[in-house]
C-alpha cells in the first residue's frame, strides 16, 4: 500500500501568529462581555470609530477604503454590524450605493470603544518594550522584503520547482 502523503497544512510558519492574534482578540472581546456590550466584536471597532470620530456616515465603498478593506469584505462586516444593532444602512447618493450610519446604540458606545482602543495600543506598546524585536518592526521589515519581491513572485518561483504544480 502506498504511504499517504503528508498534509502540507501541518507545517505553517505564520499560523502561530494568526493564533496569537485570535487569542488577543478573544481577550478584547471578553472586555466587551464583562462590560455587558452585546454584539460587539473587536473587528468592528475601527469602522465604528471611523464613522463617529473622523468621517461621519460613509458609503460602504468609502468606509472600505478608509480602513483598507475590499468592498466585499466591508459589505459582509456591515451586515454583521447591522445584525448587532450597531449600524444601519440607507440609500446612498446613487442607486448602487448604501450609506452606513451609526445607530443610537453605537453612538452610546463609541467613546468607550475609543478608550479601549487607546488602552489596547498602550498595552501593545508595553508588550513590544518587553521583547527584543517588536512586531511592528517585523511588519515593516516584511513589507520592505515584499516591496523588493512580491509574495506572488516568490510563490511562482517555488512552484516552478515543484512537479506537482505543473
Amino acid at each position: 500500500m502506498k504511504p499517504k502523503p503528508q498534509d502540507p497544512t501541518e507545517q505553517s510558519l505564520w499560523r502561530p501568529l494568526r493564533l496569537l492574534l485570535d487569542a488577543m482578540d478573544t481577550e478584547i472581546a471578553a472586555l466587551y462581555d464583562e462590560a455587558g456590550v452585546e454584539g460587539m466584536k473587536p473587528s468592528y471597532v475601527m469602522e465604528l470609530l471611523r464613522l463617529h470620530h473622523h468621517r461621519g456616515p460613509m458609503t460602504i465603498t468609502e468606509l472600505a477604503s478608509s480602513v483598507q478593506r475590499t468592498h466585499s469584505a466591508m459589505s459582509q462586516k456591515v451586515a454583521g454590524m447591522r445584525a448587532a444593532g450597531l449600524v444601519r444602512t440607507m440609500p446612498g447618493p446613487d442607486a448602487r450605493t448604501r450609506t452606513v450610519v451609526l445607530t443610537a446604540k453605537a453612538k452610546r458606545l463609541v467613546e468607550a470603544l475609543a478608550a479601549e482602543w487607546r488602552a489596547t495600543e498602550a498595552a501593545v506598546r508595553d508588550i513590544e518594550s518587553e521583547i527584543p524585536y517588536p512586531l511592528s518592526r517585523v511588519v515593516t521589515d516584511i513589507q520592505a522584503a515584499l516591496d523588493r519581491k512580491s509574495l506572488h513572485d516568490r510563490i511562482v518561483e517555488k512552484l516552478a520547482e515543484d512537479a506537482a504544480w505543473r
